[in-house]
């Protein structure tokens, strides 16, 4: 009997897992369709169709699909999927679901050297690669990380932990605004868009360059699966299955800082997406294993990224909104909603 039930229990979890990632899967490939078909140039879907899959049309109607809507398309997705593993990541670091990037200042810090550097290597050299640009906002990720790991062994309450890292944020802040308040008269055109978060500019070579971090990144996300898994239910418990407690908390913010470091080098502080997309797809799939949460994640985060990109460029347009204003708008409710269920669990 106890067998029969447990296998029915395994079919209608493998069956809900089926359903997810099956709408995931489908709202991406809306998304993607929507996006691309969407913008200030009307382009009618058999035109679109004859450019997507013969590269046939005008010359103006090629480039913009082909160099200006489905690069960002296409970044939109990948550092959206970025954003919301390097959440899961330090939610299981810290065993805390409010741990995110945004709110521990690890995005503002990435964000902060990113700034500097832009300034710097621009009046020099008169260019930045995007190398560099990744290379900048992991040092900053790191450096706050660093910061806040330090602060957590003195400080061992979560809250006292997050209102420190939110703290470091603000700092951070103040420091970009100041160094984009006397970079608005030089060469830098898009300091000041980029330091409020945006996909827009992205190009092929951006594309490459994120693309190999992102999917590296992830690919390392699911070979950690196992230990993921073994940590969240305790260091003690980990450690007696034969996981490197130490070695394991060092590759877990190393990868975290990466994934938040890349989203930033090119689209700047995205706030909201790392804390509300993990706890949405837990939601979703009922479970916290690893190797479910981790790819929809990744899928859920990129879709979005598109959906909330998709508003901010249309919702006013021609005017553009910042892709933060609208991950906050979306985001902002689902965390609070989440803080309620949580409290009420506990009561």
């Amino acid at each position: 009997m106890t067998k029969t039930v447990f296998e029915k229990n395994c079919k209608m979890n493998t069956l809900r897992y089926l359903m997810v990632f099956a709408l995931l899967t489908a709202l991406l490939i809306a998304a993607v369709m929507i996006s691309v078909n969407t913008g200030n140039v009307d382009i009618s879907p058999g035109k679109l169709c004859h450019i997507l899959f013969f590269k046939e049309g005008s010359v103006d109607e090629l480039n913009i699909v082909w160099k200006i809507r489905l690069p960002r398309i296409i970044m939109a997705g990948l550092l959206g999927g970025a954003l919301a593993l390097s959440g899961f990541l330090l939610q299981t670091f810290f065993e805390n679901p409010i741990a995110g990037p945004f709110v521990l200042g690890i995005s503002s810090g990435a964000k902060m050297a990113v700034a500097l550097v832009m300034v710097i290597f621009l009046k020099c050299f008169s260019r930045v690669s995007s190398w560099t640009l990744i290379l900048a906002a992991f040092c900053g990720a790191l450096f706050v990380t660093g910061f806040i790991l330090a602060v957590s062994k003195v400080m061992k309450n979560m809250a006292a932990l997050l209102v420190a890292g939110i703290m470091v944020g603000y700092i951070c802040s103040a420091v970009t605004d100041f160094v984009v308040t006397f970079a608005a008269d030089s060469d830098i055109v898009n300091l000041h868009g980029w330091s409020q978060g945006s996909f827009s500019g992205m190009n092929w070579a951006n594309v490459k360059v994120a693309g190999i971090v992102v999917i590296i990144s992830l690919f390392l996300a699911f070979l950690m699966s196992k230990p993921i898994g073994a940590f969240a239910l305790g260091e003690d418990h980990a450690a007696s299955v034969g996981v490197n407690v130490k070695r394991f908390r060092v590759l877990l913010i190393l990868l975290s800082s990466v994934l938040s470091a890349v989203v930033t080098a090119f689209a700047g502080p995205i706030s909201f997406v790392g804390i509300a997309v993990p706890f949405l797809v837990k939601s979703l799939l009922g479970t916290s294993k690893p190797l479910m949460v981790i790819p929809g994640t990744f899928l859920l985060g990129g879709v979005f990224c598109l959906f909330c990109d998709l508003a901010a460029r249309m919702a006013f347009a021609p005017t553009e909104l910042k892709i933060s204003t609208v991950t906050s708008f979306v985001g902002a409710p689902i965390v609070i909603f989440m803080l309620i269920r949580r409290q009420r669990r506990r009561g």
